[in-house]
């Protein structure tokens, strides 16, 4: 299976390509529409602020090739900023739209916890992955896109916005900081969005990217 892997010029490519790569995957590296729109499976790094990655892929004419690809079902994973960047908007430096796959906005995580101490943002840290509300305590994961993780599990995260989707339907994981739940998943269709940097997350990490790309365990 082919990966698609969309640079727009604030992308961290190269540990995602190794990721993808490490399980025998064939990596595209592009920033051309014609590669996304022949793409089988895309991803969407990304690190930096909201606008830039939407200026970015405004200028090379990649927002509607990737709204296109959506919209037939192609599997898009969205990661960190690449996530945010799904949803409808950001109040990152003022109000920014964004591709608008994911119903919801990207807001800024409060500097209090939930008892009002003043809290760290950026949120940096090891955090274990539950599931979202919505979800069958019981059976945890199962029947998602994060089938392959039990919950508990870390991740590695590093960001000062978060997803607020629209809906609890949209929502897939959480993670908890300062007391409150923290969107650290979401999906909508073929869509994918995770906060949390796979790339970065050992084996958990790892295995969410083999079952997002449907690769074999090596």
């Amino acid at each position: 299976m082919k990966v698609t892997i969309i640079d727009y010029g604030l992308s961290n490519l190269l540990s995602v390509q190794h990721a993808f790569a490490h399980f025998g995957a064939e990596v595209c590296l592009t920033n051309r529409p014609e590669d996304v729109l022949a793409a089988q499976l895309l991803v969407l790094p990304g690190v930096g602020a909201f606008q830039d990655g939407m200026a970015g892929l405004e200028r090379l004419g990649l927002i509607e090739p990737i709204r296109q690809k959506a919209k037939e079902g192609t599997p898009l994973l969205g990661i960190c900023l690449g996530m945010q960047m799904l949803f409808d908007e950001s109040e990152e430096f003022g109000v920014h739209k964004g591709l608008g796959l994911i119903p919801g906005r990207v807001v800024r995580i409060p500097d209090t916890d939930a008892d009002g101490h003043p809290q760290r943002v950026p949120h940096i840290s090891w955090q274990g992955l539950i599931p979202a509300e919505h979800l069958d305590p019981e059976t945890g994961f199962a029947g998602t896109a994060l089938a392959g993780v039990h919950p508990g599990q870390e991740c590695y995260f590093i960001h000062s916005y978060e997803a607020k989707p629209a809906a609890q339907e949209y929502r897939l994981a959480d993670t908890v900081y300062g007391g409150r739940r923290i969107c650290a998943a979401a999906a909508c269709g073929s869509v994918l969005g995770v906060q949390f940097h796979p790339e970065k997350s050992g084996p958990v990490g790892l295995e969410i990217l083999r079952a997002f790309a449907n690769l074999p365990n090596v």
